[in-house]
């Protein structure tokens, strides 16, 4: 019998993935995913489409999904489910549309239970929830309104969360959230302090019990070995750093192990030693692509011309600019050809990453899915062409300061920037030969912190490539428009890091 998971605030599903992915010596998935619960309707699209493909066994999910994937047209998701009726209905009960603290919470007791059915004692309940209140950069624009910082009702959303934790008891759960929870403070109490002791003791916080009715021990995923007393706990022993764990990705996040006291068994931890995957391992095998030009008239030829009037700018006369650097910057307007096109929705090519090919590929697919670009101003390509350069010859991203002065934006903050402000590095590329940095909701914004390493190709991150950063398999298809696509990876977990924590709680339940 299956490990039954709750997933609250699960987004497009990477926690749940990586839980899914666990799999038993005869290929059966040791984990099943009984409820999700997801407040926005494209993230929950994504979430539904991917629990009907798990709907069948591994391996086996059927062409007409494929199809679907494919842009076929004759294979609308209409079609795909009509035609799948029993496994469209499983993952409707799966997946539910909901926004946790205006649903009534008659009736999200209700759906738990009914997902649970009689199997209390042999289940796990996960999420995250909503982190944007607690980040570095939410935290920076909102506090220059400090009332409106204090009254955020984001900061209080892991109550719902704890709700669920009183009511029903799970053995085991696990919560993820943002780093700078840990130096959040509300009220001029720590946040970390509060939410910590709320989930030890949650009968008592939530005022439904006594505090010695229901207690968990915590355990650290990565430093500490055994459950934390109240004397030696520090919150910092559970940030996870996703780079040494295998993630191309320098992602550093909170994540906490609860353990009911009254089960006696200690978790493993997590191997902190695995080699370094970058980006270039991951998404090096993509397409090539070109961006769009945005604000004029696009076409091939446009944006050709567009690179290669930066042989003749003005900026290329700066003191900053080496002989060295006007070279590699010949070189590489001259190897971009008019070929470049901008991708779709599906693009039948053959791919195969250089390092996790076993996780990313899926024979069956025959191509690549949600890799298309967006359109830049030429003024910005002309910036991210500079930045790639410079970054292939100095092996990191150029901040502000060391752009020409006539390739700086014309942003009236531009000043305090070029000061070593938070954003003096405005324009980011990702370094080839490392992990990317983290990817997060923003990435829908304008890409500017996204820059593809390779000047040939001057444009941002498409959708699969942080799909491929955040540890989604190319057969995970993200629904909505392009930028609610973003969101859905910006937002995520990445599925291979909850797949390593999930193999720990499997562990647990043995």
């Amino acid at each position: 019998m299956p490990i039954q998971i709750i997933d609250l605030f699960a987004g497009p599903g990477g926690l749940g993935e990586g839980f899914s992915s666990v799999l038993n010596a005869e290929h059966q998935r040791i984990f099943k995913i009984k409820l999700s619960i997801e407040r926005n309707k494209f993230a929950h699209q994504t979430l539904e489409l991917r629990a009907f493909f798990r709907g069948f066994s591994h391996r086996k999910a059927p062409d007409e999904y494929y199809e679907y994937l494919r842009g076929n047209p004759k294979i609308t998701r209409n079609v795909l489910f009509d035609k799948f009726e029993e496994e469209a209905k499983i993952s409707k009960e799966e997946a539910w549309l909901a926004e946790l603290g205006k649903e009534p919470v008659a009736e999200v007791k209700r759906r738990i239970q009914a997902a649970l059915g009689r199997q209390h004692e042999k289940w796990v309940l996960i999420g995250g929830p909503p982190c944007q209140a607690y980040s570095l950069l939410g935290r920076w624009r909102e506090k220059k309104q400090s009332d409106l910082f204090e009254k955020d009702a984001r900061h209080f959303l892991y109550r719902q969360y704890l709700q669920i934790l009183a009511v029903h008891q799970p053995p085991v759960f696990v919560m993820e959230n943002v780093k700078g929870l840990l130096s959040t403070t509300v009220n001029k109490e720590r946040m970390a302090d509060r939410i910590f002791s709320d989930l030890r003791h949650p009968l008592a916080s939530t005022g439904l019990g006594g505090k010695g009715d229901l207690e968990y021990n915590f355990f650290p995923l990565i430093q500490k070995q055994g459950a934390l007393t109240v004397d030696d706990f520090d919150p910092s022993n559970f940030i996870i750093h996703a780079e040494n764990l295998g993630i191309p990705q320098a992602r550093h996040r909170v994540i906490i192990l609860g353990v009911r006291s009254d089960w006696k068994r200690k978790p493993g931890k997590l191997n902190n030693q695995q080699s370094v995957v970058t980006i270039e391992d991951v998404i090096g095998d993509l397409p090539k692509l070109r961006s769009g030009l945005s604000k004029e008239a696009d076409s091939n030829e446009a944006w050709r011309s567009a690179i290669q009037d930066i042989v003749g700018a003005d900026w290329l006369g700066d003191p900053k600019i080496s002989l060295e650097f006007v070279e590699a910057l010949e070189k590489y307007t001259y190897r971009i050809g008019s070929h470049l096109e901008r991708g779709k929705k599906f693009l039948e090519e053959p791919v195969k990453p250089a390092k996790l090919s076993g996780w990313f590929f899926d024979p069956k697919l025959k191509g690549v899915c949600n890799h298309e670009t967006r359109s830049h101003i030429r003024a910005d390509l002309h910036r991210y062409f500079f930045a790639s350069v410079y970054a292939k010859q100095h092996k990191q991203s150029p901040v502000l300061e060391d752009f020409p002065k006539a390739l700086l934006p014309l942003h009236k903050n531009i000043e305090a920037a070029l000061k070593k402000s938070k954003f003096n590095d405005r324009f980011r590329v990702q370094v080839a030969d490392r992990p990317s940095t983290t990817v997060v909701s923003h990435i829908a914004k304008d890409g500017h912190y996204y820059i593809h390493y390779d000047p040939a190709q001057c444009r941002s991150l498409t959708v699969r490539e942080a799909a491929r950063l955040q540890t989604f398999p190319d057969n995970y298809y993200f629904e909505g428009p392009r930028t609610e696509q973003y969101h859905q990876v910006g937002n995520a977990v990445p599925p291979l890091l909850a797949k390593q924590i999930a193999g720990i709680v499997a562990d647990l339940f043995n």
